[in-house]
């Protein structure tokens, strides 16, 4: 049978959504296919579609065609001889890739931006749901290093899931990819290496925390041990470009800098600035013909980041060359995991101007909030400004979509992820900035069935969910065999609908305050 007639049917059908539509290609054989994922290049036609419950990507070609696309590995059916099916890993991924250039990220640069972190594999296409009528640019492929441990991921499994999202939803509008939270020269090469183009560099083991409370005699020694050849600078030099000077702003507003200020924030950030720097240099030097944008991130700090700092941080980078799209201050209040902000909005809001004014002056770059996932009330109140420009990081909200999903669906696996969860909440938060209550979420024992959704809106279940991804998704039997993972992820796609209008109903939760 020839599939042309068929294909191109579904492919001329209006696409306001993307369900997967049923063909029967003998008694015995039928696909799912996603309408928009329908391409055509060379005579050929690509497009994703569900096989006994199992996506691939379909490649149908004309019986005279010259072009045999060796490079994707796949089987032809025996029902359509001219029709391969072709398992979505990663050689058929970098395939589509370099026939399809959409499917390959691409730099976002200034223009607002989402991260859309996706820790199972499973959510980007409902990201681009939300996202994709919107003005807003995505960034699906992010991952930090600590995710990538955490899950037993690679960096080509986190670029290949985005490549596959975006060809499902058929979503040219060009994606990012952000090897997130960075720390050396070789976590930058193992993402670069993965096609990776944007790069968080996480200097924060570099931060002097206690720079505020040091007595003059240490600062003073702590100041003249800086890495001042990386700086390309001397101690007097730097001091004299600061201390008791006024720069502006803009028109209403100036910083000052004390002689003391100026000391104590360039203990606390100045071998931050010369480890950016170093990153920044190897990328400009070692990828000179790749495309790359860079974000500081200095959020993971004891104390918000000062409007002084950062402007000291930002503008000794610029002097070094670094050129930033974005930059991560630790803002005041508490921004934890999974869940809304902790603190006062109208303080918040004061000190977000004066980072936008700083980022517009030294840059322009974007303001980038981290931990953002949840965080409704300062979506509120950065969108009710109208001014500056942001780039928004979101990851374990996903994961919690996904997990909110599988309650409803298989409540007898979520209550065993729950209970895994509390056991392995006291080790795991250890690295995050949450404060839930374990004695405040409830044993999966305790709980009818009904009442695993309610977790959803409780703080403390949230985040005991949230932070426990890691240990959930590699927890191992004795045969090395995982004990939970497969059977999520089985869970996930057997639901897939289910997941993709829980995440899409979230996500719109996220972007809408900025669009009002």
């Amino acid at each position: 049978m020839s599939l042309t007639p068929i294909i191109e049917k579904l492919k001329n059908a209006p696409r306001s959504g993307n369900q997967p539509l049923l063909v029967e290609l003998s008694k015995n054989e039928t696909l799912q296919i996603y309408p928009k994922s329908i391409h055509q290049i060379d005579g050929a036609y690509f497009f994703i579609a569900r096989r006994n419950e199992k996506k691939y990507l379909f490649i149908s070609r004309a019986r005279d065609s010259r072009t045999a696309f060796s490079q994707f590995e796949g089987k032809e059916l025996p029902a359509v001889s001219t029709l391969s099916c072709c398992p979505l890993h990663h050689q058929n991924a970098a395939a589509l890739r370099e026939l399809f250039d959409f499917t390959r990220p691409v730099l976002i640069g200034l223009e607002n931006s989402f991260g859309l972190g996706d820790r199972l594999g499973l959510a980007n296409p409902a990201h681009l749901r939300a996202i994709a009528d919107t003005p807003w640019r995505a960034i699906l492929a992010q991952q930090s290093i600590r995710e990538l441990e955490r899950t037993e991921r690679t960096a080509d499994e986190v670029m290949d899931a985005a490549t596959w999202a975006v060809f499902q939803e058929d979503y040219q509008k060009g994606f990012g990819a952000d090897a997130d939270h960075v720390k050396n020269t070789g976590h930058i090469d193992r993402m670069m290496q993965a096609g990776f183009t944007f790069f968080t560099l996480d200097p924060s083991a570099f931060v002097v925390n206690e720079a505020a409370q040091l007595p003059d005699g240490e600062l003073s020694d702590r100041m003249n041990a800086l890495p001042w050849n990386t700086l390309a600078d001397t101690p007097e030099s730097l001091l004299a470009r600061y201390e008791g000077r006024t720069f502006r702003l803009s028109e209403d507003f100036d910083i000052h800098p004390t002689v003391d200020e100026t000391r104590r924030a360039l203990v606390k950030y100045g071998a931050v600035i010369a480890h950016a720097a170093n990153l920044y240099h190897h990328l400009e030097n070692s990828y000179r013909s790749r495309p790359y944008e860079v974000e500081l991130s200095v959020d993971e700090t004891d104390s918000p980041t000062t409007p002084f700092e950062h402007f000291l941080v930002a503008n000794e980078l610029k002097r070094l060359g670094v050129k930033l799209v974005s930059l991560a201050p630790r803002f005041v209040g508490d921004f934890e995991k999974g869940i809304d902000f902790k603190g006062d909005l109208v303080l918040f809001q004061k000190e977000y101007v004066k980072h936008v004014k700083i980022a517009e002056a030294l840059g322009p770059y974007k303001i980038s909030i981290h931990s953002g996932s949840d965080k409704f009330s300062v979506y509120q109140a950065i969108g009710a400004l109208r001014t500056g420009r942001v780039h928004v990081k979101t990851a374990g909200t996903s994961y919690l979509e996904a997990l909110r999903t599988i309650a409803a669906k298989e409540p007898e696996l979520f209550g065993e992820i729950l209970d895994f969860a509390r056991r392995r909440y006291d080790i795991d938060r250890a690295t995050y900035h949450v404060s839930a209550k374990l004695e405040q979420v409830p044993a999966a024992q305790d709980c009818a069935v009904e009442d695993f959704l309610r977790l959803f809106d409780d703080t403390s279940a949230r985040q005991v969910l949230h932070v426990t991804f890691g240990s959930v998704l590699t927890h191992k039997d004795i045969t090395l065999k995982p004990v939970l993972k497969n059977r999520i992820l089985q869970t996930l796609e057997k639901h897939e609908q289910a997941h993709y209008e829980n995440l899409e109903r979230h996500f719109r939760r996220h972007i809408e305050p900025f669009l009002q």
